[in-house]
Formats: C-alpha cells, structure tokens, sequence
C-alpha cells in the first residue's frame, strides 16, 4: 500500500491523501486550499500531485470546505468515481460546494476587473455552480457504524468523529493482496472535543493498524473545557452593560448552531434578559435547517429536547436573516442586539460589513468564538491589532474584542494524545496531518512517548507501508 499526502500537510487547510490499495486509488478529502487568494489559487487549481482522472474513488470525512471544497473541481477535470460521505454531509455539502462555487465566482469577477485594467489576462473560477451540482450526483451516502465494500479487498466503515453534523472518522478494513494480510487504516478526520453542546462525543477505534491523524492543536490547549457555557454567558452579559451589539463571527456550519443552542438554554434559564438575536448568513440559516434534519447526530440531551420543547435552533427572539436588504437593516438597528454572521475568519461574507459599521464604537462588542488562521482579519483583530483594513479602507479598532474558545470543534493537543490512546490495536505506524508545522511536531513529541513509530507528514511525500 501507498500513502501519498496531497495536501494539509504542514498546514491545516486544502485535506487531500491518496491511498492506493490493490490497483485502485482511493482520495481521502478533497479540500480547499485557504490563504491568499493569489496562493490559494495556484494551489487549488491543478491537482499537482495526481491526475483527477486517475482516482478511482474518494472517501469524505466531513463537510467543512477545507475538507470537501475542492470535490466540484476534481470532477470538472475528469474525476468519474463516487464520492462516499454520510448523509448529513452530503445534505451540509449540497448548500457548502455551491455557496464556495458563488463566492468564487463572484472573487473572479472583481479579481478580473483590476486585471483587466492592469492589461492581464482574465481567470476562471476554479468552479461553478454547475460543476458543483454535478459532483453532487457523485455522492453515495452512508449511516454510522455500516460497513460497505467500496473496492477490491477494501470495506469502508463511518463512525462519530464528533466534530460538525455528520463527521466521521474514517475506517478502512484492507484485505491487502500484496501479502495477503488484513490490515486496519484509520483516518481520524477532524477530531471533536467530546461534551459537544449539541453532538455526540466521538467514537473509540478497536484494532487498528496504521493510523493517519489531525493535529490541528498540537501544542496547545483551550483555555476552557467544552461546554464550559458560564464563561460565555459572563462575556455577554458584561457586553449587555456596555450596551452596542454583539458582533459574533462564526462558522456557518456548527459553531452558529452550537452558539444558537448555548444562547436558548441561557434564555430559558434567565439567565439572560431577551435580547434579539440575528443569523446573518444564508448558508447558516440553511445549514441550521439541516441540522433539524438530522437529529439522530444529537447527544442525548439535545435529542430530548428536540420532542419535549421548543426548538433550540428556532427560538423566539431569534430572526434568521437571508435577503441582502435584511442584512443591511441590522445597521439601523439601536441599542442591543446579537448577530452571528459569517465568516469566522471575518476573512469575507456579511461579517465585514457589520464590523465597518460598528468596530470604532466603544459600547461594540466584537467576540470570537473559534480559531482564525495567521494572516486572516480575524486573527489581526484578536492579536489587538489597533487599526485594520475592511474592504478598503482603514479603521480604528475601538470595539471590546473577546474571545471565548469552549466552543472549538477541535480537540486539543491533551485531548488529542487522549484520543490516540483510546485507539486501540498495534498502531504500528502513524501520520500526524493537519496541522502547522509546529503543531505537527508537538504533537509528534507527545505520541512517541508511548513507543509507537509516529511521523510528521511532508507535503507531496509519500510512504509505503
């Protein structure tokens, strides 16, 4: 078997490792490159590490675009095959691949319009709205915890990664005709914290031979355990005090979910006065629909609470805003309000607008509730930047910025040796992916202490094992 690692390796976006096993090859992720745009293009475009035409298959872990974003343009190059995913995945990538198709579509066309007046030549999108509904027709679905044979000698099994809705870690049962032997390969996708808010915790792996892992966090540790939602609720009500809205970037996938839930429970427990709350982001408010869909992926709690309340993503102070006329009517609004809106990154989408409007006002409360990459205006601002570029032009950071981290969807560097240990099996080999480079090696540093052979992935190497 061959292991090739075609991307989020030394850096934790762009997930893509090519598995060939018994004449086949077998994609695991096809994700976005996300960086510079100049970068991110270059890197995205072209596959340099395998001809699409030559996977026979990919395997998806979940749908977050760094994981799944590039699956519509591996299937404009030539990629026939299936896509294997569960089935909240494929629902969340159905709204995900064609909202990335339109932000890309609409970057190219400013894009163009500066290159046209610098005499360039003009560029396309990497793909398009089409192109991401014909990779859809690709998907074949999947529940938890049922094995399907997917190639010659290979089983496929999903089991909870207890990450985003629909999250799996990947399980891959070889029957391997080079010697004969059966081998077990785990890919760990992206893993969850467990004591999710609203998922479930991920599950333990028995008998696994060779394990390919995240390392998102490695090094570091949340500052909070999960569902520590008192701290979060401390932050808000101090921001209530001040007065001004409550800016909160988020995902649209998972975290506004999350933050929707947290804030009901606070509601119902008066712990809170009423206070409106917007969802600012049409893929959001779709993904939230989803998520109401899907409520065998709930931990227990919110399962119960699902049939004997109110829903917890549809509650009564609650407006979700789709229409670009709504978004822009939330600047009239005075005195308290919260709005959720995307990106988490604040790296585009409505989020930038809200935060021209309202970041050089003392009484603003601007709160980050995940990870924003090096370079991205969300890690600026968090950093305590005190002047920042929103489209254009250039303002002074006056707003109070919080950050509150309980509500990572990733596990941390404790966490993540935690999650290694309850790997059962002889683990004979293992790749850390997914991370920084300094992450990468932290994690590795921690892991080898337990005897096993752990390595670092190198982007574009690969092994054979």
């Amino acid at each position: 078997m061959k292991l090739k690692f075609c991307g989020a390796a030394g850096t934790t976006t762009g997930s893509q490792h090519l598995l060939e096993v018994n004449g086949k090859r077998i994609l695991l992720d096809c994700g976005l490159y996300q960086g510079r745009r100049k970068d991110a293009y270059e890197i995205n475009c072209c596959f340099p590490y395998y001809d699409p035409k030559s996977v026979d298959l990919v395997v998806l872990s979940h749908a977050h675009i760094d994981h799944s974003g590039n699956l519509p343009n591996l299937s404009s190059k030539g990629f026939t095959g299936t896509i294997y995913s569960t089935h909240a995945t494929r629902d969340l990538c159905q709204i995900m691949l064609r909202d990335s198709a339109r932000i890309q579509e609409g970057d190219i066309k400013w894009l163009n319009k500066h290159r046209k007046r610098k005499g360039l030549e003009e560029v396309e999108p990497l793909y398009t709205e089409q192109d991401a509904e014909k990779c859809l027709r690709q998907f074949v679905t999947l529940s938890y915890d049922r094995p399907i044979h997917i190639s010659d000698g290979v089983e496929l099994t999903f089991v909870d990664a207890g990450h985003i809705l629909g999250s799996a870690q990947v399980i891959l049962d070889i029957v391997d005709k080079a010697d004969g032997k059966k081998k077990r390969f785990l890919f760990s996708g992206d893993v969850g914290r467990g004591h999710n808010e609203v998922l479930r915790d991920p599950v333990d792996v028995k008998d696994v031979d060779f394990v390919l892992m995240e390392s998102t966090y490695g090094g570091r540790e949340h500052e909070l355990p999960p569902g520590f939602d008192e701290h979060f609720g401390g932050v808000i009500k101090e921001a209530v005090k001040r007065g001004g809205k409550i800016l909160i970037p988020a995902f649209a996938v998972e975290r506004t979910q999350k933050l929707l839930y947290v804030l009901n429970e606070l509601f119902v427990a008066k712990e809170l006065p009423p206070i409106p709350v917007y969802v600012d982001s049409p893929l959001a408010v779709s993904a939230t629909e989803i998520y109401r869909l899907h409520p065998d992926a709930f931990n227990e709690e919110v399962y119960d609470a699902l049939f004997e309340r109110q829903n917890p993503f549809g509650f009564e102070d609650l407006t979700l805003v789709r229409s670009v006329k709504g978004s822009k009517a939330l600047n009239d609004i005075e005195g308290m309000a919260i709005i959720i809106s995307a990106s988490g990154m604040c790296e585009a989408g409505r989020i930038l607008h809200h935060l021209r409007n309202n970041i050089e006002n003392p009484k603003t409360t601007v709160l980050f509730v995940g990870y924003c990459a090096e370079g991205t205006l969300g890690r600026k601002i968090r950093d305590g930047a005190k002047d920042v570029n929103i489209l254009g032009d250039t303002f002074h950071v006056k707003a109070n910025i919080e950050i509150v981290d309980s509500f990572s969807g990733h596990a941390d560097h404790s966490e993540l040796v935690e999650y290694f240990n309850r790997i059962g099996g002889s683990k004979s080999k293992t790749w850390l992916i997914h991370g920084e480079e300094d992450s990468s090696h932290a994690l590795r540093k921690s892991l080898a202490e337990t005897g096993k052979d752990i390595s670092v992935a190198k982007l574009g190497s690969e092994v054979v094992f």
